[in-house]
C-alpha cells in the first residue's frame, strides 16, 4: 500500500542511507530538480550504488528522472534501469507521445539487461496540457500504474501564485483524481511546502483523500507519518466496513434483495468502500 511518497534528493548520500527508516511507503530518490546540472552524474552513480548495495526493506523505490527535454534522462534510466527499480517517475508529461518516448527506451535498455520483468511508470503531471491530457496519459500504457500531481510547476504554467489552500489547483485535482480512476490506476497528491505547518498539512492531506486520492508525497520526513494517518482506514471505518459485509452476508443467506444497516440502506456502492476499506486495513497488516 502506498499511502506516503517522500522524496530523497540524489546527490545526498546521508538521506540515501538512512531512507528506509523514515516511515513512508514510498522513498522516491530525485535525479532532476534536487540535483543541480553538474551533479548530475555523481548523483545518478549515487542512487545507483544506494539501490546496489543497501537493503531497504519493504520500502518502495521510485526515480524521478529527469524529463525528456532534457539531455539527461538516458543516462538517468541507463544507469538506473539494470537495478530494476520499482517505478520510474518520468516529470511534466504532457501527452501520451511522452510517456510512449519514456517506454521505448526503458525497453531498450530491459532488453540490453535481460530483464523480463517490465518496470512501473508514475507520471508526474505538472502542466496545464499534461492536467488536460491527464486520461490520455494515465491509459497510455499498461507501465503506468498511477499519476501524481505537482502543483509547483503547475502553478507557475497555470500563472497563479501557490497557496496554502490550494484554490488554484481545486480543478487540477479534480480532474487528475478522475482521470486516474477511469483509466484503472491510482492518483497521488502534491506535497504540503510548509514543514512548519503540521497542522495545515494534515488538513490538506485529509482535503486531497476526500477528493479521492490514493496518497501523498512529501518533501519532509516530519510530514511522513501525518500522511500515512491520514490515509489508514480508522478503527471505526474499519469496524462499520465488517458490519457492511456481515449484513450482506446475511440478506443473501435470506434471500433479501434490499436491506438497513444503522438506519441506512445498504445498497452497493457502500459495499465497494467497505471492500475497499477492508482490503487497505489488510494491506496494512490490520487484524481482521
Amino acid at each position: 500500500m502506498r499511502r506516503s511518497m517522500l522524496f530523497m534528493p540524489g546527490n545526498n548520500a546521508g538521506m540515501l542511507l538512512n531512507a528506509d527508516t523514515l516511515g513512508a511507503d514510498s522513498i522516491i530518490f530525485d535525479l532532476e530538480d534536487a540535483v543541480s546540472p553538474a551533479e548530475k552524474d555523481s548523483a545518478r552513480i549515487l542512487v545507483r550504488n544506494a539501490m546496489k548495495y543497501l537493503n531497504y526493506g519493504n520500502c518502495e523505490i521510485i526515480i524521478r528522472i529527469n524529463s525528456i527535454d532534457t539531455n539527461f534522462w538516458k543516462a538517468d534510466l541507463d544507469e538506473i534501469i539494470p537495478l530494476r527499480p520499482h517505478m520510474i517517475m518520468p516529470p511534466k508529461v504532457c501527452s501520451h507521445k511522452d510517456i510512449e518516448v519514456v517506454e521505448d527506451y526503458i525497453k531498450k535498455v530491459e532488453k540490453k539487461h535481460g530483464i523480463d520483468n517490465p518496470v512501473s511508470i508514475i507520471a508526474l503531471i505538472e502542466t496545464a496540457l499534461g492536467v488536460e491530457n491527464a486520461y490520455e496519459i494515465a491509459a497510455s500504457s499498461d507501465r503506468v500504474k498511477a499519476i501524481f500531481l505537482g502543483a509547483e510547476d503547475l502553478t507557475a504554467d497555470l500563472r497563479c501564485k501557490r497557496t496554502k489552500k490550494g484554490d488554484e489547483i481545486f480543478y487540477s485535482r479534480g480532474r487528475i483524481v478522475t482521470a486516474a480512476r477511469a483509466a484503472g490506476v491510482d492518483a497521488y497528491d502534491t506535497p504540503f511546502t510548509d514543514v512548519e505547518d503540521e497542522e495545515g498539512l494534515k488538513k490538506d492531506a485529509e482535503f486531497a483523500k476526500s477528493l479521492g486520492f490514493t496518497g501523498k508525497a512529501a518533501i519532509s520526513p516530519r510530514h511522513v507519518m501525518a500522511i500515512n494517518e491520514v490515509f489508514s482506514p480508522t478503527v471505526e471505518e474499519i469496524e462499520y466496513s465488517k458490519e457492511v459485509m456481515d449484513i450482506i452476508r446475511i440478506a443473501k443467506e435470506q434471500g433479501k434483495g434490499a436491506i438497513s444497516l444503522r438506519g441506512k440502506m445498504i445498497d452497493a456502492p457502500i459495499v465497494e468502500r467497505a471492500r475497499q476499506t477492508l482490503e487497505a486495513a489488510k494491506a496494512l497488516g490490520g487484524v481482521l
